[in-house]
């Protein structure tokens, strides 16, 4: 049975058919990653449900996904139910406590939990174009805009930011080509086409202000327990590269700002990506050694990540080479490809002399796994049969009512309700933008003078308009003019500065005085 030290999984399966070995998670192996797979239906989210309460009762905070609602039930206390109480006696797990987990509900949208939020400067020009699915050219383009943000001191904090930005771009585009190489205002054209896009699929309720705190998601209890982080994407898996890209993003968040600390007794965080091969389908080939950097390097901040996906083949062979615990649930092999699958995620466990692994991965029923972690001096275990333990925590998702008292009840209730708009890019160049057009319009009227002035007889001199808005008739001209008249006149036309006015002003005068 599990200890302070290691997390309960579930017992191992004995040649004649008992469950009696305990099978376990090390604590202090807890950051060296893991996964878990297998098809639909064979039990993965129960098993992560284990895992998750594991270590908050270790006192470990988790930041979990929860894809279609089932995992919110951890919040909730668990109920006997027969089939829940034969498990534990198959297992021995005894007592088999009920309880409730202390749980913080997110939601990119803010709709089922509170509002998470990070801003386009967090984000960057790497994920931001892994995000839009930019071209070369187009990901060059948002490189040289981060640059122009940083050296024009513009925040680049929302959309609009970012949309601001790249119109200012085009307008300049001959400026910065020369600065930075070719920027063309068709490819900045595209970019802001596909953010548009993007905010009718609802991000920009993701990027803005005020942004996650990291030590919001690392929260523990005043008994000690771990906070359960529990983001609601049953809605946001509808923009599944937004998923992956706010998963990544949280991670690399978590690299730069988190300490190192070694191996320490226990992780500091642990982190589940559900669905994790959304995070490499069309991934380019610098998206996937920036996942296996943070992979390899995370580690050593006490943060471990737990991938939870169908196949083993849907994680690159370099990530997966990192992945020290693993959960191996049933597999179906009608296909090539599936099995492919069966025989890599055999070929990745450490053999077992009393069954087939590849046999096995097929035969297993649902809430069994075959498990291998890792033991003293971090050494795969040799892998086992195992039946998973059952939770103590609602099995199955909560009501909405619960939800929303639950929220209401949190720890960061009121920290990000309300959207925070301070001055940034958008409003800086609007700023300069207004200045430039009142700039240009003095500019324009000092050229023409100022006040417009007018000579009886010529131009605009029409009588003042009589009472009831209607103008007095203005008389006929006669066609009669002398030639002092003619004279006067085209000096006036071909007069247009000030000191030309002065001019005819003075002949005007000398004139009508000999008359």
């Amino acid at each position: 049975m599990a200890d302070d030290t290691s997390i309960f999984i579930g017992a191992s399966r004995k040649p004649d058919d008992s469950y009696q070995r305990p099978e376990q998670l090390l604590l202090q192996y807890g950051n060296r990653h893991g996964l878990v797979t297998g098809a639909t239906g064979t039990g993965k989210t129960v098993t992560l449900q284990i895992l998750a309460e594991g270590f908050s009762n270790a006192g470990v905070p988790v930041f979990c996904a929860d894809i279609k609602g089932d995992l919110s039930g951890i919040a909730m206390m668990g109920t006997a139910q027969d089939f829940l109480v034969k498990r534990a006696a198959q297992v021995k797990l005894d007592p088999y406590d009920f309880q409730e987990f202390p749980v913080i509900f997110w939601d990119l949208f803010g709709e089922q939990g509170h509002p998470i939020r990070a801003t386009i400067s967090e984000m960057g020009p790497l994920l931001l174009s892994r995000l839009m699915n930019l071209t070369d050219a187009q990901e060059g383009i948002m490189n040289i805009a981060f640059r122009i943000a940083d050296e024009e001191g513009l925040l680049l904090l929302d959309l609009k930011d970012l949309q601001a930005l790249l119109a200012n771009i085009a307008e300049r585009a001959e400026e910065i080509s020369a600065r930075y190489g070719n920027v063309t205002k068709p490819s900045v054209g595209a970019i802001q086409r596909t953010l548009l896009v993007l905010e009718q699929q609802g991000a920009a309720n993701f990027f803005g202000e005020p942004a996650l705190r990291i030590s919001d998601i690392m929260r523990t209890t005043r008994d000690g327990r771990g906070a359960v982080s529990v983001l609601a994407a049953d809605k946001l898996m509808m923009n599944p590269r937004l998923y992956a890209t706010f998963l990544l993003w949280l991670m690399s968040e978590l690299f730069e700002e988190l300490p190192e600390v070694g191996d320490p007794d226990q992780p500091k965080l642990v982190f589940f990506f559900d669905e994790a091969h959304l995070l490499f389908d069309e991934a380019q080939k610098v998206l996937v050694d920036r996942v296996e950097q943070v992979v390899r390097l995370i580690r050593s901040k006490g943060v471990g990540v737990y991938f939870v996906t169908q196949n083993p083949l849907d994680i690159p062979e370099k990530v997966l080479a990192q992945l020290g615990n693993r959960v191996q649930h049933a597999l179906r092999a009608y296909t090539p490809r599936e099995q492919q699958a069966v025989r890599t995620a055999a070929e990745t466990f450490r053999p077992n002399p009393d069954f087939d692994c590849a046999t096995t991965i097929t035969q297993l029923a649902t809430g069994e796994a075959l498990v291998s972690t890792l033991e003293a001096k971090g050494v795969p275990s040799m892998v086992q049969r195992t039946l998973i333990r059952p939770p103590s925590s609602r099995l199955g998702p909560i009501t909405p009512a619960e939800r929303q008292k639950l929220i209401a009840e949190s720890p960061v209730t009121g920290q990000y309700d309300q959207v925070v708009d301070r001055e940034s890019a958008f409003e800086i160049l609007q700023k300069k933008a207004k200045d430039a057009q009142d700039a240009e319009a003095q500019a324009q009227q000092a050229g023409t003078g100022g006040s417009r002035w007018t000579i009886p007889g010529f131009g605009n001199d029409d009588p003042a308009p009589q009472s009831g808005g209607r103008r007095a008739p203005a008389p006929r001209p006669s066609n009669r003019q002398t030639v002092a008249e003619a004279a006067i006149k085209s000096v006036v036309r071909s007069v247009g500065s000030s000191v030309g006015r002065a001019i005819v002003r003075g002949i005007l005068g000398s004139l009508s005085r000999g008359r």
